[in-house]
């Protein structure tokens, strides 16, 4: 009885074992062929829309009325070679009509018939003073882009526009300049001033004793299922009494309430994982709770700080309802936010797309400079606390 060769055994183990690994190392290449996959595929159809917004914004009126936004780049489309051909007379919508040999009904002709592959006739008009138009399937685009729209909505003055056959007519600006900087001036301490606040109490819930400290901070977590519209009115009632409906100081004050309790629990998760050591060094060489904060945590917790920073910042510049609520009843016109001017441009002119487009962009603007510019302290604010050791 021979006896196996103990080198071929080694090298069958070893072959076996790189044949796993390839296998595993190919499914794992795989998996995330795939994920990167969907998610590229995600990423694209949602930024079709904004792509589309952007481009209309820039395209004149009369385009934006007649074509789609991706006309703008190369693309196959009927084009009219000739115009005016006469109209068979004697017809009627309920009979076929037959042109150049084709026969079909007129609703059919309306929307065009082709005659070869490449060529097809369309009946533009009524049945009795209408005209035939002969298009063939060519390669075109439409690369006219103007400035005008951003010129409209921006300013307050009037403009004089050129119409498809030549003649102007004048037309009043909307001036969202106002609420551009009315917006600024409402996010902007609407953000600082909850972060702040924030700041200082979650210092205090995770590294100060003191009576109550549990219950108080449950108190402030339970507030964030509180929905925000059964305070509206309450609210509203005390700012009259106190003559703050319809002032700045008003709204920043509603959004730094309504801010609190997210940005408290979230920058405690974030400060309470600290190391402990670097606060008791500090405090043996006698620094208070107050410099601790300010040279250490402060500077150690800009993830989380910049976390919020992005949500409350969207939030308070996206916000409608509470703007409306606080401002909109008792301030004229030029105290009114971005999102209030917009909602009234909806209203006065639903129909003008080339314009909406403009000023949806314009208010785009901000929070996207502002999610880009801190987007880097994202994810680490998110993962605040999820991680300890």
């Amino acid at each position: 009885m021979s006896q196996a060769n103990p080198s071929l055994a080694k090298d069958s183990v070893f072959q076996s074992l790189l044949s796993g690994f390839r296998s595993a190392r190919g499914a794992k290449r795989r998996s995330a062929l795939i994920v990167n996959g969907v998610l590229f595929l995600i990423v694209f159809i949602w930024t079709i829309p904004t792509l589309g917004l952007f481009i209309s914004s820039f395209r004149p009126e009369q385009d934006v009325k007649t074509s789609g936004w991706w006309t703008v780049f190369p693309h196959q489309a009927w084009t009219t070679v000739e115009e005016a051909r006469p109209i068979p007379q004697g017809q009627t919508r309920d009979q076929p009509i037959t042109i150049e040999g084709v026969t079909a009904m007129f609703d059919q002709w309306t929307k065009g018939v082709q005659i070869d592959a490449d060529t097809r006739i369309i009946w533009k008009g009524n049945l009795r003073t209408g005209r035939l138009e002969v298009q063939q399937l060519r390669w075109t685009f439409n690369p006219i882009l103007t400035m005008d729209n951003y010129n409209r909505v921006l300013a307050g003055k009037e403009y004089q526009l050129q119409r498809p056959d030549g003649t102007t007519f004048t037309v009043q600006g909307d001036d969202l300049t106002a609420g551009f900087l009315n917006s600024l001036a409402v996010t902007i301490p609407s953000t600082i001033i909850p972060i702040l606040v924030a700041a200082f109490a979650a210092y205090g819930f995770a590294w100060m004793d003191f009576p109550g400290r549990r219950a108080l901070f449950i108190v402030v977590v339970a507030l964030l299922v509180v929905p925000l519209q059964i305070a509206l009115v309450p609210i509203l009632r005390d700012y009259v009494s106190l003559r703050l409906n319809g002032t700045f100081l008003g709204i920043w004050l509603a959004h730094a309430g309504f801010g609190l309790p997210l940005a408290t629990y979230l920058l405690y998760n974030y400060i309470s994982t600290l190391p402990k050591e670097i606060l008791e060094s500090a405090f043996i060489d006698g620094a208070s709770h107050f410099t601790v904060f300010v040279r250490l945590i402060l500077p150690l917790s800009v993830p989380a700080l910049a976390s919020f920073a992005i949500f409350q910042f969207l939030w308070v510049w996206n916000d409608y309802l509470v703007a409306l609520i606080f401002m909109g009843i008792t301030t004229d016109r030029s105290s009114h936010v971005l999102t209030m001017r917009i909602a009234e441009m909806v209203g006065s002119r639903g129909q003008d797309w080339h314009l909406l487009t403009a000023a949806a962009f314009i208010s785009m603007v901000v929070p996207l400079a502002v999610f880009f510019g801190l987007q880097r302290y994202f994810v680490r604010g998110l993962m605040a606390g999820s991680i300890k050791g």
